[in-house]
This record gives C-alpha cells, sequence and structure tokens, in this order.
C-alpha cells in the first residue's frame, strides 16, 4: 500500500509538469484539453485514495499504514517518512474528493475574461494545490510537514489573485502574509524540537510524548507550534484574512480553502501539538479553549449583522465568518485534551468540509445566475425565491444551512456536540468551571449560528417567484432583474451530489469516521 501512497503524491505533481507541455496550437482547445487532463488525473488520484482506504487495515487504525521511511536531508536528520492513520485517511479521502468536484465544475465554470490566464495555467495550480494538500496530511517528519504546508501558498496565492473578484489581489496579498508569517513561526517551533529531540520525525517523537524535551522548551515551542498554526485554522482573532479571501476568490478556491487548507491548521494541532509537546499544550489550552470560545461567538455575530436587511452582507463573506465560528468548536475540542473532544474535534473537521463545501458551490450557483452575491440585491423587495424558480437549487442550500446548524441526522451534529462534551469534563489539570462555561458560550454559539442561517434561508429561497428581484439601474453598479433562471444543471449536481450524500451518511453512520479516529486519537493522548 505504500506504493499507493506515494503514487497519490506523484499523480497531480506530474499531471501539473505535463500542463506545461504544448496542448495544441488553438488556445480554446488546449484549454479544453487542460481542464480534461485536471479531471482524469484528480479523478485517479480519487480512486487511488478508495484503493487506499478499502486496503487500510480497519482492526488497527491507531497503526501507521503505507508506510515509506527513507533517508531525505542525513546531515539534519530529515527524513522522506510518509503513512496514514485513522486520523490522516478521512482527510485524505476528502481532499481527493473536493479536488476531483472542483476539477468536474472548473469544465463549465472557469472564470474567464481579459486579463484572466489561460485554463491550462488553472490545471497546473490546481494539480500542484493537491500536490501539497494531500502531501500535508501524509508526511510524518516536521520538515516535511512545513515543506509541504508551504506548497500549497503560492497556487491558492494565484488562484485568488488571478481567478478572483473584486479586491482580489489585496486579499490574495493578505492571505499569504498571514500565512507565511504563521509558517515561519511554526518553524520556529519544529526546529527548536528538533535540534532538542535529536529528531524530526514526528512518529518516535510522538511515541516519546514529550520525554527528553524540558517543560521550558516544551512551551517555548508549543507557543510557536499554536501560533502558527492558528492562522491557517483560523483562530480569532487571526482569522482576519479569510473573509477577504473567501469573498474574491473563485468558487473553487473557495470551496477547496474551507474544505481543505483550514482542516491543515487543525490536523497540524492534532498529529504535532497533543503528543510532541504534551506538557506545553497542556498549559497553552485554557487560552486555546478561551479563544476558540469567543470565536464561536464573534463568528456568529459577524453572520447575523451581515444577515439582517440593510447590511449589503456578501453571502460569500458570510459563510466565510461562519466558518470562524464552526472551527470554533474544533478548538475547543482540541483544547479540552480529552479523546471525547478531539475526536468531536476531528469529526467537526470533515464534516465542515463537506456542509462549506457545499455552501461555497451554492453560493457560487446562485451568484452565478443572478449576478450578484450581495443579500440585500438578492432579497430584494419580493425575495431571490429559489424555492419557485430553481427549486432544487433552494431545497440544497435549505438543506446544507440546516447541516451547518447542526440538526441532529446530519454531519454538523456529532463534532460540535462531542467537542462540548470534551468541554464539559476536560483532561486532568484543566479548570473544569473555564470549560464549562467555555462549553456554555459554545452552546450559545449554535442558537446564533441557527438564527443566522435561517435568515438566510428566509431571505434567498423565500418570496414571490412571480414577480423578478429587485435590482438596481443598470449602469449603476446593480444587475438587471432577473425573473427566470436555470436550475440544477447536470455538471452542478455531478459535483455537489457527493457532498449532501455524504454529509447525510455521516450525520447517520457516526461510527464510520468516529471508528477510525478513536483508536489513533487515544494513541497520540498517550492512552494506547
Amino acid at each position: 500500500m505504500n506504493a499507493v501512497l506515494i503514487a497519490l503524491l506523484l499523480l497531480p505533481l506530474l499531471g501539473a509538469v505535463a500542463t506545461l507541455a504544448p496542448l495544441g496550437t488553438d488556445p480554446q482547445a488546449a484549454d479544453r484539453r487542460a481542464l480534461r487532463l485536471g479531471v482524469a488525473v484528480t479523478g485517479a488520484v480519487l480512486l487511488l485514495t478508495v484503493v487506499l482506504a478499502v486496503g487500510f487495515d480497519h482492526g488497527a487504525p491507531s497503526r501507521m499504514q503505507a508506510v515509506t521511511d527513507l533517508r531525505w536531508i542525513p546531515a539534519i536528520g530529515v527524513r522522506f517518512h510518509l503513512g496514514v492513520d485513522g486520523i490522516s485517511l478521512p482527510l485524505i479521502v476528502l481532499t481527493a474528493l473536493l479536488t476531483f468536484l472542483c476539477a468536474v465544475y472548473s469544465t463549465k465554470r472557469l472564470p474567464d475574461g481579459e486579463g484572466t490566464p489561460s485554463a491550462r495555467s488553472f490545471t497546473g495550480l490546481l494539480l500542484l494545490l493537491e500536490v501539497g494538500m494531500l502531501a500535508t496530511f501524509a508526511v510524518l517528519d516536521l520538515v516535511l510537514f512545513f515543506v509541504a504546508f508551504e506548497i500549497v501558498l503560492i497556487p491558492m496565492y494565484f488562484l485568488i489573485a488571478r481567478w478572483g473578484s473584486g479586491q482580489r489581489v489585496p486579499a490574495a496579498n493578505r492571505f499569504i502574509l498571514y500565512t507565511l508569517l504563521g509558517s515561519a513561526v511554526m518553524l520556529l517551533g519544529f526546529l527548536l524540537i528538533g535540534a532538542q529531540a535529536g529528531t524530526f520525525d514526528m512518529t518516535e517523537l510522538a511515541a516519546a510524548h514529550g520525554s527528553g524535551l524540558s517543560h521550558t522548551t516544551q512551551v517555548i515551542a508549543a507557543l510557536a507550534i499554536v501560533a502558527g498554526l492558528a492562522v491557517k485554522a483560523p483562530a480569532w482573532p487571526l482569522h482576519s484574512w479569510l473573509p477577504d479571501a473567501h469573498t474574491s476568490a473563485p468558487t473553487v478556491g473557495s470551496v477547496l480553502l474551507a474544505g481543505v487548507l483550514l482542516k491543515m491548521g487543525t490536523y497540524g494541532l492534532v498529529r504535532i501539538l497533543l503528543p510532541i509537546v504534551p506538557d506545553g499544550t497542556a498549559t497553552f489550552a485554557p487560552y486555546l479553549g478561551a479563544l476558540a470560545a469567543v470565536g464561536i461567538v464573534y463568528g456568529s455575530l459577524a453572520c447575523l449583522a451581515l444577515a439582517r436587511p440593510g447590511a449589503k452582507g456578501d453571502l460569500k463573506r458570510l459563510i466565510a465568518y461562519s466558518s470562524v465560528g464552526h472551527m470554533g468548536f474544533v478548538l475547543l475540542g482540541i483544547a479540552s485534551l480529552t479523546p471525547v473532544g478531539v475526536n468531536g474535534a476531528l469529526f467537526a473537521n470533515i464534516a465542515h468540509g463537506l456542509i462549506t463545501g457545499l455552501l461555497f458551490f451554492l453560493v457560487g450557483a446562485v451568484k452565478d445566475r443572478y449576478g450578484t452575491a450581495d443579500l440585500d440585491t438578492l432579497a430584494g423587495t419580493t425575495g431571490a425565491a429559489l424555492y419557485g424558480r430553481a427549486p432544487r437549487i433552494g431545497a440544497l442550500l435549505a438543506f446544507a444551512a440546516v447541516a451547518s446548524l447542526g440538526l441532529p441526522g446530519l454531519a454538523g451534529f456529532w463534532g460540535e456536540l462531542l467537542a462540548m462534551f470534551g468541554a464539559f469534563d476536560p483532561a486532568a489539570g484543566l479548570s473544569r468551571p473555564a470549560f464549562v462555561t467555555y462549553m456554555v458560550i459554545a452552546g450559545l454559539g449554535t442558537l446564533l449560528t441557527a438564527g443566522y442561517l435561517l435568515l438566510v434561508v428566509k431571505r434567498v429561497c423565500m418570496g414571490d417567484p412571480s414577480a423578478p428581484p429587485a435590482g438596481g439601474p443598470e449602469g449603476a453598479g446593480q444587475p438587471a432583474p432577473v425573473a427566470e433562471i436555470p436550475d440544477i444543471r447536470p455538471y452542478e449536481a455531478v459535483s455537489w451530489s457527493p457532498l449532501a450524500a455524504l454529509t447525510l451518511v455521516a450525520g447517520l453512520w457516526p461510527a464510520l469516521l468516529l471508528g477510525l479516529s478513536d483508536p489513533a486519537v487515544k494513541h497520540l493522548l498517550g492512552g494506547g
């Protein structure tokens, strides 16, 4: 199985290199070939992840499998070390799925126009981005983790800056500056651990569980790693790059940013922080829990402000702020340092990728049809009336919204519930009154989340379909009124249906994910 894991990384890398070759003299034909190449390569990668998942020993999810361990830079002890366990496998499958769906969607809805690069460039960047995302969840060396973590920055920067809209260049600049600064701080923590422990191997460091590292070293390293990964998580108050990036990014950029890139930060906290520097983690856990609780409420209040009439709220910006709140539950579960809380965090990671990926696809479709994502313009005097004009899109939007607010039976429910359970009874040594307070604040956040999502559904899905929605005069920067819009197109159905189906499956069968993650989490926390 190690050959399958290596192929997962090599295939999109070779596909990205292939886009540099001439694909014909006709630019339009070359673009079509490039987009088809992207679908073929990402589809093959998805098939390989299915093979990896089928061949995975589900009886021993805490054991690293499909392992490759080779010397890479002997002078400093860096190894080319790959492997998967019950924590990383779901994230690898999620990454491959979302990238494939984005490639399919892009064959019909790739942004174009004057100054927009070719589809060949887009496909190359998308495949390079996939390499970095997959590698982040597969590598088992701290230096290699840093390299994989950095690979994703350049492709995502160009996807936002060249294929985005609005203030796309400032948004892309802010994205890369924040994440580069966070990565630099994180690297300092990695180097400190490697210098003190004599190895960068994550499995060896996790097995040692902090032995060989002094308390002071662990505290300093934990501070650097938390600060670096919290930017990508994104934790309040280091989240301010996120709304602008989502608002300006193309649809597929928003899907991958929310569905995968945010998970890289929280995955790093679980994979690196918890087992390698446990004493330092316990020192900062109460503060991380406090930031998580604030982020949950802050994100919900920001969404409520954007959703209210007259606020001129952008739907993509609203979903971006909702991610701050939802990822707050992930951080709260991690901060509890309990198997229940960390399992909830990992489940919420996958659920957020499925649900928010679907939401960004849907908002992109609404923007394509109405020419705007401005909530006031969409609602107008009669409402966008998706239930009447495009009932399938309206139904899917309502489904994704209730999944996002945590309706029992859908994927969004279990992760948030388990994260709050973890906060209710945190690990020994943590202040239970403080974490119970965080849990209560998080519970308030769930109510606020329901409030803004139901308000969005009311304003966008309901209304009189017999009258066109209100629009400003042409030439005034407002879209013209739209009386009729198409419902779900075939390529949209292909791109969205797997996310909706998996949201339902994960909600009805949570053991599918928890059975994988629970033994691995207990092993990382030193309990097995």
